[in-house]
């Protein structure tokens, strides 16, 4: 390499390496001040502090490092709540933007404009503050299909009471790996036959079934746990048993997948109008369905389009769920950036581990994306 190519490539690893050194010195040179010092010991510590809603076992008596983890872990929880329905919601209003029916166009194309345009903090207060605030109290709430119960304290749903579970869960994992080879085989065929392969109802077929028997077989058994109303004190009532949703989630995963579904519509809308008329047509022409022409024409080309802006949308979703702590959802910036940073003061260490905590999981996401865009690109020989 010459020097005028590597010269310009030295000053400005050597420039960032003086902005970096200044405000490394200048931190530790006010810490040293207010007599502090830099350091990961405080996670082994005491929290002290009680959390609402958690996935895994967690009192006050644990560590800064479990609360962290329930932080971590509630975070992870409504990013994947979020971007599964925002997901779906998205394919849904996309296709509906294309439909020839006006009624529907219209009303994807409204719900598009009125949800993408209102800030996502304000909708998630209308959520939380308007919408949930106005639910029944646990006394007063109605059942749901008989066992779910909508109330002002959150969502109630059963919840399955376990024996071998182990046994259910190697039955999925073996379901799974079915499912890939049927893919795998159905791709053979119809590039050497061009013989189709109903792989959908074979692949619901196996992830239902192969559960199924182990139920049969007696080798699993479970029982359904519905939520019972329960009296706490005088004028105070709540549900044991089954599954507890906080509103805060509830609200905070409406709002993402709500906000987050406009751009994925139009994304989805983009991609399939990015696929030119003709090849419709020519696809028609052969005698294939619409259904054909939509799963082997037009979406192959059309995924090309739509996933590189959906990473995008994914990442911001998982970004804006640190917005959850303006409704008190214990994620990671309300437990860990908020009330661990206050009470220890160490600030550099907690906001550096938060910081790079979002860094890894927008990472893993952009590389799971990459992989699968890479995975369904058509190559041109």
């Amino acid at each position: 390499m010459s020097i005028k190519k590597l010269l310009p490539q030295l000053l400005t690893l050597l420039v960032i390496i003086l902005i970096f050194g200044f405000f490394s010195y200048n931190a530790q040179v006010n810490m040293e001040n207010r007599g502090l010092e830099f350091g990961f010991d405080f996670l082994a510590y005491e929290a002290s502090f009680d959390i609402q809603f958690s996935l895994i076992d967690y009192d006050g008596s644990h560590s800064y490092f479990r609360a962290y983890l329930v932080g971590l872990l509630n975070t992870i929880l409504v990013s994947v709540i979020g971007i599964i329905f925002a997901t779906i919601i998205g394919i849904v209003v996309g296709v509906a933007r294309l439909s020839k029916n006006y009624l529907i166009e219209r009303t994807a194309a409204i719900y598009v404009e009125f949800f993408r345009n209102i800030p996502l903090l304000l909708q998630i207060f209308f959520w939380y503050f308007a919408a949930l605030r106005a639910l029944p109290l646990p006394e007063n709430a109605e059942p749901i299909l008989g066992v779910f119960f909508l109330t002002i304290k959150g969502l109630f749903v059963p919840a399955f009471v376990w024996n071998n579970l182990d046994v259910f869960i190697y039955s999925i994992i073996a379901a799974i790996i079915s499912i890939v080879f049927v893919r795998l085989y159905a791709r053979k065929k119809q590039e050497n036959l061009g013989i189709q392969t109903p792989v959908l109802k074979i692949s619901i077929g196996l992830f239902i079934i192969l559960p199924l028997l182990t139920f049969v077989l007696g080798g699993v058994d479970a029982s359904v746990e519905i939520p019972a109303i329960k009296q706490l004190s005088q004028t105070s009532f709540t549900y044991e048993g089954g599954i507890k949703l906080p509103p805060e989630l509830i609200a905070l995963a409406l709002a993402l997948s709500l906000y987050t579904a406009t751009f994925i519509a139009e994304n989805v809308r983009a991609g399939v109008q990015g696929v030119s008329k003709g090849q419709k047509e020519a696809a028609a022409s052969i005698g294939l369905t619409p259904n054909q022409i939509l799963k082997l024409v037009v979406m192959p080309q059309a995924l090309r389009i739509i996933i590189p802006p959906t990473t995008n949308q994914y990442l911001n979703l998982t970004k804006n769920s640190s917005l959850a702590a303006a409704i008190a959802y214990p994620d990671l910036v309300l437990i860990f950036a908020g009330t661990a940073l206050m009470q220890t003061g160490s600030a550099i260490e907690i906001v550096s581990i938060t910081m790079l905590t979002y860094l890894t999981l927008s990472i893993s996401i952009s590389i799971l994306m990459n992989w699968y865009n890479k995975k369904i690109a058509i190559i041109e020989k």
